[in-house]
């Protein structure tokens, strides 16, 4: 395993340590890295099932940055220990990869057909809505159990203005820090696979095809 990631250019290595450093945060800490000709594909989980009778959606973050083109790579591994080198355009590795199993689920590279777009604002706001609700759901001395149990509930809930993608969508672009501006996030789909992509990065939802989205509605709270 190489030791280090070399990026095209100081602002890349650094946009790979904040998304690190938000993974870092998820209740799976660990991000994948795949570089092949030059792209460095970075993928973390913001909502995974635990087992096949969780209803907690699989939820994937993607970005993409420019390495060196010479770098070949997929491992997993703890987001926490990818700290900066020295040298201003690399990422110093972990001695050792970890197990992930959501790693092992890779969506479709092509064949993306797009259905939609959202408005980048509503998923904020819904997103903090649903933040607030999970919250308020759990009591001070909240087990893990209770935790997943009650974020289950609330990020896995479909939103019928989005036809029917889980809310858990809108978590993810904020948890990720994909939200920037005003922005209109496209929505494609391949097979059971959904992709909201916006300028910063991809949520990637597997699960019932959403079809039939309306151009950017708003979804956020009215009155």
């Amino acid at each position: 395993m190489s030791e280090r990631l070399r990026f095209a250019d100081p602002q890349s290595r650094d946009d790979a340590l904040t998304f690190a450093s938000r993974a870092a945060r998820l209740a799976d800490p660990s991000v994948r890295l795949r570089a092949s000709g030059g792209v460095l594909v970075m993928t973390a989980a913001p909502l995974v099932p635990r087992d096949l009778i969780d209803p907690t959606p699989t939820v994937l973050a993607l970005r993409t940055l420019a390495v060196d083109p010479e770098l070949e790579c997929d491992l997993t591994v703890d987001a926490d220990l990818l700290q900066p080198a020295p040298k201003a355009t690399d990422i110093t590795l972990p001695e050792t990869a970890i197990r992930a199993a959501w790693a092992g689920v890779s969506p479709p590279r092509a064949g993306w057909a797009p259905v939609g777009e959202l408005d980048a604002a509503a998923l904020a706001a819904r997103a903090h809505d649903g933040m607030a609700r999970v919250a308020s759901a759990l009591p001070a001395d909240a087990g893990e159990e209770v935790v997943h149990r009650v974020r289950a509930g609330v990020w896995g809930e479909p939103v019928p203005e989005w036809s029917g993608l889980p809310l858990g969508v809108a978590f993810g672009a904020v948890a990720l820090g994909f939200i920037s501006g005003a922005e209109s996030a496209r929505v494609l789909t391949a097979g059971p696979w959904t992709r909201v992509s916006l300028v910063r990065g991809h949520l990637l939802v597997r699960g019932p095809a959403a079809i039939g989205l309306t151009p950017v509605r708003s979804t956020g709270r009215s009155g």
